[in-house]
């Protein structure tokens, strides 16, 4: 699976009940802190007292649970269920649990909690992400209350004070957007050379790209050059694949974006995917970190505020390749113990000398989860299930998964130096990060 541009995404063909809902309860507002990892949210959740981590995504309608990290927890009689979405396969199967107690923060409840488990393990996200990760949830978030999203804080707000939300909204731009299929859509202007083109398109915060376009669904559509043919990601059917480019421009409101990285789907990958009427694409995690983001479901709007992201450059994975977690291990570090002084009981005060003691940390462990063919790391010779040890001589074990990944992205023509494990043998090889698809005019 690559993730080095993770995306999750979900379509539902089930819809639950109006009692299925989160409520600010006893509070004007509530602050929620978040993770920032790759584009994507993540925020913390406690269903019937097991806390637990869901990535934040409006572009599901219903709340997933995918895996416990050895956490116990109870859940309501289970009703076998099926699921569809991107991918090549038609469907996966899984259960649903109504009836559950969740709690985001100390304000913001919800007593009747459906969830759906699934049981393929293919989609323990928690390896590509870095930390662990239990489930998803969309919808059922937005859907009654005001919310805003403070991308450079880290922090989300939800409002129960209509009043105090406008205040805070004043000085960001209006956009409105629709609701169909309990998820978010807004039209924005695509430029793929010289003429604008209104789209419409998912708001979709569980894809951590800038755009998706559907080549299949767009009249006359032409492939920009270059482009390559690349993994986009996993979605509850399997694999998608399809190509990356960049586009000249994109529009959205009055915000321009210039050259922003565009990926395309296949024609396989969204063969079962029943999407709503004249879409064509998504707009993800890429473009949404550049704002602050109101979304207020109930009227149907969306609004936006720059931050200090906005002019950032859109930069591609140059290496080729893509990484996960395998765990932890137990590594020494050394450690200079200072010297002190005691009373002694005698002679009064005693120097205790500087001393060096070992002590056994838990570091992460990672490994190389593919390789784009003829990428530079692929020339290198650098292979899938590469242990990784050193990046540039710093240690993989000091760093995150997402330093990894931003490594990656960094400056064209920096060489990229790496020690790797394969096969119980330890191999040096180097390669520079050069951007397959610069934007040509």
């Amino acid at each position: 699976m690559k993730f080095s541009q993770f995306l999750f995404i979900i379509f539902f063909s089930i819809f639950t009940s109006a009692q299925n809902s989160f409520e600010l309860k006893d509070a004007k507002k509530t602050v929620i802190p978040f993770k920032l990892i790759n584009n994507l949210i993540f925020i913390p959740i406690t269903v019937n007292g097991a806390e637990l981590t869901f990535l934040l995504d409006t572009g599901v309608a219903e709340t997933t649970i995918f895996s416990l990290e050895n956490k116990e927890m109870k859940l309501s009689p289970l009703e076998k269920m099926k699921f569809s979405g991107l991918g090549g396969s038609e469907s996966i199967e899984g259960f649903k649990s109504d009836h559950n107690l969740g709690k985001i923060g100390k304000h913001f409840i919800n007593d009747s909690f459906t969830l759906f488990i699934i049981l393929d393990q293919d989609f323990n996200i928690s390896s590509h992400v870095g930390i662990p990760v239990n489930g998803i949830i969309g919808y059922h978030f937005f859907k009654n209350h005001p919310v805003i999203i403070d991308y450079a804080s880290k922090k989300i707000t939800i409002y129960q004070d209509t009043e105090l939300f406008k205040k805070k909204i004043k000085k960001f731009d209006e956009l409105p957007i629709s609701l169909e299929r309990n998820k978010p859509y807004i039209f924005a202007d695509v430029e793929m050379t010289n003429d604008k083109k209104s789209s419409k398109l998912l708001i979709d915060l569980g894809n951590s790209d800038a755009i998706w376009l559907f080549p299949t669904l767009i009249k006359n559509f032409v492939y920009n050059r270059p482009n390559i043919d690349d993994f986009l990601g996993r979605g509850f059917n399997g694999d998608i694949y399809g190509k990356r480019s960049r586009i000249h421009n994109f529009y959205l409101g009055d915000f321009k974006f210039v050259k922003p990285l565009t990926a395309m789907p296949d024609e396989f990958s969204i063969q079962h995917v029943n999407l709503v009427g004249d879409r064509k694409g998504s707009v993800g995690g890429e473009i949404m970190r550049r704002f602050t983001a109101a979304f207020d479901y109930p009227n149907q709007k969306l609004y936006l505020k720059k931050n200090g992201n906005y002019y950032d450059h859109f930069h591609f994975n140059m290496s080729g390749l893509d990484f996960q977690q395998d765990g932890m291990q137990w590594e020494k570090d050394l450690v200079n113990l200072e010297s002190k002084r005691r009373d002694n009981g005698t002679t009064g005060v005693e120097l205790i000398n500087n001393s060096l003691q070992y002590k056994f940390v838990l570091k992460p462990l990672f490994s190389i989860a593919g390789v784009r063919k003829d990428s530079p790391s692929d020339k290198a010779g650098l292979k899938k299930g590469d242990q990784l040890i050193t990046i540039n001589g710093r240690k993989t074990s000091e760093m995150t998964l997402n330093k990894i990944m931003e490594m990656m992205k960094s400056d064209e023509g920096k060489t990229i130096n790496m020690v790797i494990v394969r096969k119980n043998q330890e191999l040096r090889l180097t390669f520079t990060l050069e951007d397959p698809i610069p934007y040509q005019e």
